[in-house]
């Protein structure tokens, strides 16, 4: 059975929107409640494309790992952030 690791490339700006993501609290080890239910996060942000951005973690209730997409208005809001402290 073979094994293929995924490489993703991100841009200086998806670096910084990351690095935006976990300061306003999706980081490992936290713990946040969306879309009706409470998550342990067990991974920082993924950044797929400049609006889609999912984060790994564990729902509290069932125990169940799941990839967890972080709502659109909090990543333009942290986008918008990230492109003034990169510009700077």
């Amino acid at each position: 059975m073979a094994f293929y690791a995924t490489v993703i490339i991100m841009t200086a700006i998806q670096i910084h929107l990351c690095e935006r993501l976990r300061q306003l609290g999706f980081s490992r080890n936290s713990q946040i409640k969306l879309y009706g239910s409470q998550f342990e996060l067990v991974g920082d942000p993924l950044v797929i494309n400049d609006d889609v951005v999912f984060v790994d973690a564990l729902e509290r209730k069932s125990g169940q790992s799941c990839r967890v997409r972080i709502p659109l208005n909090i990543v333009r809001m942290a986008t918008e952030q990230a492109s003034q402290t990169y510009a700077a």
